[in-house]
C-alpha cells in the first residue's frame, strides 16, 4: 500500500513538470511567432516606404529653368537687340527706354532694369511680376555686348515672381569666357562660350517650401557658325534661332530640408522649338541632356530630358523605376 502511495506521489509530480515543460514550449512558441511576425510587419513597412520619390527632381527642373530665363533674358537685352522671346509685343532693337504689353526696359549707363510690373505674360507663357537689373560695369574694357569676349554682368532682383513662385537672386554673375582672338568675320572659328555662377532662392507657392540652389556652369552657343544666329561681333545675336548647352554642377538645399547636389551634362536648349506654338511660341524648354540629381542620404535621380524631340516630356529615374513627367 505504502508503494502504491509512493507510486502515485511520483506519478503526479511528473505530471506537473510534463505540464509546465508544455507551458513554456507554448510560450516560446507564441513569442518567437511575434517576433517572426514583427518582421514580417517590419520589413513590410520598409518596403511601403520605398523611396520612389520625384517631386524634389522636379523641383530643381524649375530652379534649373527660371535661373536659365534670367540670364536669357539679360543675354537678349544687354546684346543689344530685343526682349524678343519674351515680350508679347512692342519695338525691337534697344534705346533709352523700351516699352512693351508686358515689361519696361530702361537704360543708365552700364545698367539695364526689365521692369515686369504688377504681373504680365510674355510669349513664353509664364506670369511675372517685379524687377531684373542687370549691371555691367565690371565688363572689360570693350567689351560692351553679351556677345563680347571679357563682357560680364552682375544680377539682381526686386520682387521678382513667375508663376506664383518668389524668385530672390543672392548672387548672379554671367561672364563671357570666349578666347580674345575672335576674327571680325561671321564665322569666329569657335563656338561663343559664357561662365554662370548663381545663389538663388525659391519659395514654392501655397507654403510648400523653399529652394535654395547655386550652380557653376558653362554656357556655349553651339551654332554659332550659323550665320542666321551669330552674325560677327557688329551686330547682336539672335537669340530666337540660338541652341545653346549646358553644363556644370548645382547644390543648395530642396524643398524637403534635404541637402542636395546636381550636376547637368549636354543640357541643350533650342530657341527653334516651341512644342506649344500657338499659346506660348517661345516657352522652349530643354529637349537633351541629363541631371543627376542626389537629394540628401538618398538614392540619385536621373532627370533625362530626351533625345532632342521638341516637346514637354522628361523622364525621372528612381532605383529602377522610370517615371514620366510634364514639364512646367
Amino acid at each position: 500500500m505504502e508503494k502504491n502511495n509512493k507510486h502515485l506521489s511520483g506519478s503526479v509530480k511528473t505530471g506537473v513538470s510534463v505540464s509546465r515543460i508544455s507551458l513554456l514550449m507554448a510560450v516560446l512558441f507564441t513569442a518567437s511567432s511575434l517576433t517572426f511576425t514583427s518582421c514580417r510587419k517590419k520589413e513590410k513597412e520598409e518596403e511601403v516606404v520605398e523611396d520612389t520619390e520625384q517631386s524634389t527632381a522636379t523641383d530643381n527642373n524649375v530652379a534649373e529653368s527660371f535661373v536659365a530665363d534670367i540670364e536669357s533674358i539679360g543675354s537678349q537685352v544687354s546684346d543689344g537687340g530685343s526682349l524678343s522671346t519674351y515680350k508679347m509685343s512692342g519695338s525691337t532693337g534697344m534705346g533709352a527706354i523700351e516699352t512693351s504689353t508686358c515689361a519696361i526696359i530702361t537704360k543708365n549707363w552700364q545698367t539695364i532694369t526689365v521692369d515686369f510690373g504688377s504681373g504680365c505674360v510674355g510669349r513664353d507663357g509664364r506670369n511675372r511680376s517685379g524687377k531684373l537689373i542687370y549691371d555691367f560695369s565690371a565688363s572689360s574694357s570693350g567689351a560692351l555686348h553679351y556677345r563680347n569676349p571679357g563682357f560680364s554682368v552682375s544680377v539682381s532682383s526686386q520682387n521678382y515672381v513667375v508663376d506664383s513662385y518668389a524668385v530672390n537672386i543672392g548672387s548672379k554673375v554671367v561672364s563671357n569666357i570666349t578666347p580674345n582672338a575672335i576674327p571680325a568675320g561671321v564665322n569666329p572659328g569657335t563656338n561663343l562660350k559664357w561662365s554662370l555662377v548663381s545663389s538663388v532662392s525659391i519659395i514654392k507657392p501655397n507654403n510648400a517650401g523653399t529652394i535654395t540652389w547655386s550652380c557653376n556652369r558653362t554656357k556655349e552657343l553651339t551654332n554659332t557658325s550659323d550665320t542666321l544666329c551669330y552674325r560677327g561681333q557688329a551686330l547682336a545675336i539672335d537669340w530666337t534661332k540660338a541652341i545653346v548647352k549646358l553644363n556644370g554642377s548645382a547644390s543648395g538645399v530642396n524643398a524637403r530640408g534635404e541637402n542636395f547636389t546636381a550636376v547637368a551634362s549636354n543640357l541643350i536648349r533650342d530657341f527653334n522649338c516651341a512644342p506649344d506654338p500657338v499659346a506660348r511660341p517661345h516657352r522652349h524648354p530643354f529637349i537633351s541632356g541629363t541631371v543627376i540629381y542626389t537629394p540628401g542620404t538618398r538614392s540619385q535621380r536621373t532627370i533625362d530630358y530626351g533625345n532632342g524631340a521638341c516637346d514637354l516630356n522628361a523622364t525621372v529615374a528612381v532605383n529602377g523605376q522610370v517615371y514620366n513627367v510634364t514639364l512646367p
